[in-house]
């Protein structure tokens, strides 16, 4: 049976139209969904009974479950178990310009970056369009607080599972729906090349992110499997493209590993690549794991890379710190669940 959240405006005025009634009735449903925040087609007052009954031989209206949370300042971490017991997270941060949820789009991913916790575990499955929307309702029902911004940089490779991912968007952005500004939405990706290709037709103003990691490919190779695939530049030439077509500023995120690709070399390097693109680069201190050689650099290490970046004019900022008490390297909530840590 397939479950109401994973279904769009279109699908539900589809739907309506195939059974013989009024298209406006998914307007109906959403409202009931998204603003009144019901969980069971009896509370959807205003739809007869005939049509309630139908949507109840036809749907499912079931959420993930909350099944773990940690937290620490202005963070928290969710652990999800899913229908066929899996488990997902999302990470909400608090921000002075509202909250923030990073959501998963996967279960496992195989991608296989060498320093991220979710690819040391291999994709299982995607996750279906349902289970990435209703992570924000229960995030939302649990803190009685409104998320403002969506980033899909959790558990998985969004492009990897694009299909659905679009169709969230459609959901979660609709005004109807749970109402988050296009441009409040960020979609993350390794560098699928033809997946970025794609996106640039997209018809929202949603962002786009990039994570680049190293700025060549002797390093992004070592570190990034998918770099072997699709390496540097075409990743780049794709990201100019998209650029050109939609007018937008990309993000290139870029993770600081000692010793790997954090020497002034390498931000230098950096700056040559990404020269005269309308882009800037997130820092982001690495989140060290038990299960993973690699280590943060130091504080001065950071300061210095940012320094070089900002005095060749490359828009730069160096992520805030969020989570380290309570495990929010990404994967490693559902990792320690399913290890028993």
């Amino acid at each position: 049976m397939k479950n109401i959240y994973g279904l769009s405006i279109s699908d539900l005025e589809e739907y309506f139209l195939n059974i013989g009634e009024k298209k406006f009735k998914a307007i109906q449903v959403f409202e009931w969904l998204y603003q009144k925040r019901v969980t069971s087609f009896d509370e959807m007052t205003n739809i007869k009974k005939a049509v309630l009954d139908r949507l109840k031989d036809d749907f499912e209206i079931k959420r993930v479950e909350i099944v773990d949370k940690q937290s620490d300042v202005d963070v928290s971490k969710y652990l999800f178990k899913l229908k066929d017991n899996e488990f997902v997270e999302a990470v909400l941060m608090n921000h002075d310009y509202g909250n923030s949820i990073c959501v998963s789009t996967q279960v496992g991913c195989n991608m296989g970056c060498s320093f991220c916790e979710s690819g040391r575990r291999r994709k299982v499955r995607n996750l279906e369009v349902y289970e990435m929307v209703t992570q924000i309702l229960e995030v939302e029902r649990e803190t009685k607080e409104r998320i403002s911004h969506v980033v899909l940089m959790g558990i998985g490779e969004p492009f990897d599972n694009y299909d659905n991912v679009i169709k969230f968007i459609d959901i979660i952005n609709h005004d109807k729906g749970i109402a988050i500004g296009s441009r409040h939405i960020t979609v993350s990706t390794c560098g699928i090349v033809p997946k970025i290709k794609e996106f640039t037709n997209y018809d929202k103003q949603v962002n786009l992110a990039i994570s680049l990691h190293a700025p060549n490919d002797e390093i992004r190779n070592q570190i990034m499997k998918i770099n072997k695939a699709y390496p540097i530049k075409e990743v780049i030439d794709a990201v100019k493209e998209y650029i050109k077509k939609t007018n937008r500023r990309v993000t290139f995120e870029y993770i600081l590993l000692s010793g790997v690709n954090d020497t002034e070399a390498c931000a230098l390097e950096l700056c040559h690549l990404l020269r005269g693109m309308n882009c800037y680069v997130n820092l982001i201190p690495y989140n060290e794991t038990s299960h993973i050689i690699y280590k943060k650099s130091d504080k001065d290490t950071i300061t210095k890379f940012y320094d070089v970046l900002k005095k060749n004019n490359i828009g730069v900022t160096i992520r805030r710190e969020f989570g380290s008490k309570v495990n929010a390297a990404c994967g490693q909530l559902r990792s320690k669940h399913e290890e028993g840590e």
